[in-house]
């Protein structure tokens, strides 16, 4: 009887792994159905790398180029404000902060990661945008700045959270031969812990990163929305994710503009499979 339980769930966790392989397959077919459909009027190369994105007009002109740079201009700004805080906040409550509050860094963490992101970007909307605009003296505080920084503090619970655990998985021989050789605190977190936990680390660091570049509500709020080739990070800017939320209900099914939004869905989704691929290879890697 034993051995057949096992067996059931052994099949069952099988099923469920290929179920998961499936029905991803099946949304990437479904998007490279509908998308490659734009590619009988605008060429590849053209679509990925022209300048302009009106897909009204007479004729449609789609290039998503804008869109590419203001999502990784966001994306990069959020992950150079996010990963350091977002390290240090796990380095000091895992090792650092004393255990009552521990207990109430961490429930707070997990709370800001359980507020909805349209929530965020209106709290955005009223505080961070009249910032942004008036302490650098700009006509909008609708801008890349603005976005970098609400999704940064939308990845931070993600990377501290996942780091924390991570720094806590270490084995405690660890540190202890650390401090038997004479080492400091900060030496045995710095030379000892990091590196043993840098595996957790680096995920935690890819899932924060893919959470900030599936950002769709906080993003399209905040950034202005303006499909322009951004020269600075104080300029308003618009994303893949925030593209295909404000038009898809806009475009008429079958059109150049509809089979348009189906392939910015493939350049995201190859966007993400690249990420996470590349967090795979460096965790082996390191391992």
């Amino acid at each position: 009887m034993r051995k057949l339980k096992e067996f059931i769930i052994e099949k069952l966790i099988l099923i469920c792994g290929l179920a998961s392989i499936f029905f991803v397959v099946l949304i990437f077919l479904f998007l490279l159905k509908e998308g490659l459909a734009v590619f009988k009027t605008v060429s590849p190369f053209k679509f990925l790398f022209s300048r302009s994105w009106y897909p009204i007009s007479e004729p449609p002109q789609l290039g998503i180029l804008p869109l590419i740079l203001g999502s990784l201009l966001i994306t990069a700004g959020a992950a150079i404000i996010s990963i350091p805080i977002g390290i240090g906040c796990a380095i000091y409550i895992a090792e650092i902060a004393p255990l009552k509050v521990k207990e109430v860094l961490k429930a707070g963490i997990e709370l800001l990661a359980a507020i909805p992101s349209v929530v965020l970007g209106f709290i955005g909307m009223v505080t961070l945008v009249p910032l942004v605009r008036t302490m650098f003296h700009l006509p909008t505080g609708l801008t890349a700045l603005s976005g970098s920084i609400m999704l940064a503090f939308m990845a931070m619970p993600t990377i501290v959270s996942i780091a924390e655990d991570a720094l806590y998985s270490v084995p405690k021989t660890y540190k202890e031969g650390a401090f038997a050789l004479g080492a400091t605190h900060w030496q045995m977190i710095w030379r000892v812990m990091l590196p043993a936990a840098s595996g957790g680390m680096l995920a935690a660091i890819m899932l924060g990163i893919g959470r900030v570049i599936g950002e769709t509500m906080a993003v399209m709020m905040i950034t202005g929305n303006a499909a322009v080739i951004p020269n600075s990070i104080l300029i308003p800017v618009r994303t893949l994710t925030a593209t295909i939320a404000a038009e898809m209900g806009e475009a008429v099914t079958g059109s150049e503009h509809y089979f348009a939004l189906f392939a910015i869905g493939i350049v995201l989704f190859i966007i993400s499979f690249a990420i996470n691929v590349t967090a795979d290879i460096l965790l082996h890697k390191r391992q």
